[in-house]
């Protein structure tokens, strides 16, 4: 896996969202894409073999078409590290029939509203999920990435190595629902707790 390949990553649950927002223009922080709606189709072949292998396949649009492989991920020094490889595709559609044809099929949509932030050459990522708000830190170094997060004034104990889509189906599970995507749609009206997720709030002390 080559440096270039290598996804560096934490997460945070937060009450304080707007707070946030606000702490990293004060801190100099520079916007790379204003808040954008994000459509995400995670793909696996009928039996789930990707899954099973902690791996991912996804279909990404936003302001563009991205296709993405992710490999299992690991702990390195408090942080999420897996290998990554993305890039960007002319044709949503024409891709996802394509990975169709090669015997693919969507497993869960998922729904996000982000805005991307880099401050101290960490790339920061505001997300309105259907089940609450996150801030997720990707950075070169698990140090850099720690120290960031810190200056952001976040509770590094509070933060979450599992991804958006591991929340969602411990969810599901503990509260006994069936709804198959994560989009807001599908969480209208639910006004899902911290404790539900089983995450702590990394913007309270």
């Amino acid at each position: 896996m080559s440096a270039s390949e290598k996804e560096l990553e934490v997460k945070f649950y937060l009450v304080k969202f707007s707070e946030l927002e606000q702490r990293l223009k004060k801190l100099g922080a520079t916007l790379l894409q204003p808040r954008i709606f994000e459509l995400n189709l995670r793909f696996d072949t009928p039996d789930g073999t990707l899954t099973q292998a902690s791996r991912v396949l996804r279909l990404r649009q936003d302001a563009q078409a991205v296709m993405t492989y992710k490999g299992p991920s690991q702990s390195q020094e408090g942080v999420s590290v897996r290998q990554e490889i993305e890039f960007t595709v002319g044709d949503f559609t024409a891709a996802r029939h394509l990975l169709e044809a090669l015997g693919y099929q969507v497993s869960v949509t998922y729904e996000k509203y982000r805005s991307t932030h880099l401050l101290d050459g960490v790339k920061i990522t505001l997300d309105d999920m259907p089940y609450g708000d996150f801030v997720e830190f990707e950075g070169p170094e698990p140090a850099i990435i720690r120290s960031t997060a810190e200056k952001c004034g976040l509770n590094w104990d509070a933060r979450i190595m599992e991804s958006y889509l591991s929340l969602f189906h411990r969810y599901k599970l503990t509260q006994g629902l069936s709804m198959p995507d994560l989009t807001f749609k599908a969480f209208e009206g639910l006004l899902v707790k911290a404790e539900e997720l089983d995450v702590r709030p990394g913007d309270l002390s």
